[in-house]
């Protein structure tokens, strides 16, 4: 049996500077890390301008919008960057660059000014074509590489995709569609991909990084049994199963993802920002999963887990990916500065202070959440303005990508 977390990762080194050239569409994380730093923040304060009673000009209420392109738009975005760059490790074939990749990117880009500005009905097209176009670009390459452990990326992609459609077919009020249950499929397919992917590079990046401090990566059991009851959690959840169904399967999946993360050795990890980044990320995963526990028992908001799942863990571990993965491609050390530390804080401030503005009382909502769109901004913000030169400008070492 194959553990789900093991996968081999080579980052360059640093021989020295290379001339100067614009490399923006080398290779897919440089364009859509960019894009989904800056979309993160812009569509966050735009959420939160609606909320202070800005006037709102979408095609769409603020609310649906909002949903809909934290996960179709800023998530899927750092899903493009991540795959399209790490299919051609996985694979060995070389992914979309140059022209062929900047249409891909300008393809997602025209879906973000559609969905705001309309026609809908062509918004919807092109929105819900973008998945299924990064699925066959990565399918290609991975079929290609006989890489049958990595078809899942592929399955994820076209199951996001037909996610993304049902979220329109609730648009215009199809019968049988239960409002907010396609963004919330689309969230816990991401938080699949959060908990595949991480269990491949926590463990592997701290036993890499700290050889001494005991990690132990491989447990199939362990990791197949977390993974099992997490679907299990989340499609009781998606299917308004009763609570003696949900609440044990949740509870269930989030002490087996807290007994693996132990084994990862989180601790050893806190004088290393590009580790302790990516572990308390992932620590918001059995939290999340207490919390949906916890929801469907009714003793916190349904609204307390996704906020979890999708601000402290897809938030939280896009933002440790996206600074390290940016470093290892363009030939830098894989060493941060205050810049990237500041986003690491923030990222998770705005988790809290998100969740704690569900849990506490109501007359600390409004302040809360408005705390936590800005902090959120802000760590993106950083984000952008540091990598921007980085990722437009070549590798250091000389090599391509």
């Amino acid at each position: 049996m194959t553990s789900p977390i093991h996968m081999k990762i080579s980052e360059p080194s640093v021989p020295g500077p290379a001339p100067r050239r614009v490399a923006l569409f080398n290779l897919g994380f440089r364009p859509f890390y960019l894009l989904a730093a800056l979309f993160a923040a812009v569509g966050m304060l735009a959420w939160m301008a609606a909320l202070e009673g800005v006037g709102w000009e979408g095609e769409m209420s603020p609310l649906a919008w909002h949903q809909h392109e934290m996960v179709f738009g800023f998530a899927l975005a750092v899903m493009a960057g991540f795959l399209l760059t790490a299919g051609q490790v996985w694979t060995g074939v070389r992914m979309p660059h140059g022209w062929t990749l900047a249409l891909i990117a300008a393809h997602w880009l025209a879906a973000r000014v559609l969905l705001f500005t309309g026609p809908p009905l062509v918004a919807a097209a092109v929105d819900v074509a973008f998945p299924f176009v990064l699925a066959a670009v990565l399918g290609r390459a991975i079929i290609a590489a006989g890489s049958r452990r990595n078809y899942f990326a592929v399955a994820l992609l076209c199951a996001l995709g037909l996610a993304n459609l049902g979220f329109y077919l609730e648009q215009v009020a199809v019968g049988g569609i239960v409002p907010g249950l396609s963004v919330q499929a689309a969230l816990y397919l991401v938080m699949l991909m959060v908990v595949v992917i991480g269990g491949r590079v926590v463990p592997s990046f701290t036993a890499s990084a700290l050889p001494l401090a005991g990690v132990r990566v491989r447990n199939p059991v362990l990791d197949w049994s977390a993974l099992g009851f997490t679907l299990l959690a989340f499609a009781g959840a998606l299917a308004a199963a009763p609570a003696w169904f949900v609440a044990p399967a949740a509870a269930a999946a989030a002490l087996l993802h807290a007994v693996r993360q132990w084994r990862w050795a989180p601790w050893a990890t806190r004088h290393r920002p590009l580790l302790w980044i990516l572990h308390v990320s992932h620590a918001w995963i059995p939290l999340g999963l207490a919390l949906l526990a916890l929801a469907s028992l009714g003793w916190v908001a349904p609204d307390v887990p996704l906020h979890a799942f999708g601000a402290g863990a897809i938030g939280g571990m896009i933002m440790g990916m996206i600074t390290r993965t940016a470093l290892g491609h363009t030939g830098r050390p894989l060493q941060v500065g205050w810049p990237e530390i500041a986003s690491y804080v923030l990222v998770h401030a705005a988790a809290l202070a998100r969740v704690a503005a569900s849990l506490l009382p109501a007359d600390a909502y409004a302040a809360l959440v408005s705390a936590a769109g800005h902090l959120w901004a802000l760590a993106f913000i950083l984000y952008f303005v540091v990598y921007l030169p980085r990722l437009v400008l070549p590798r250091i070492d000389g090599k391509p990508g």
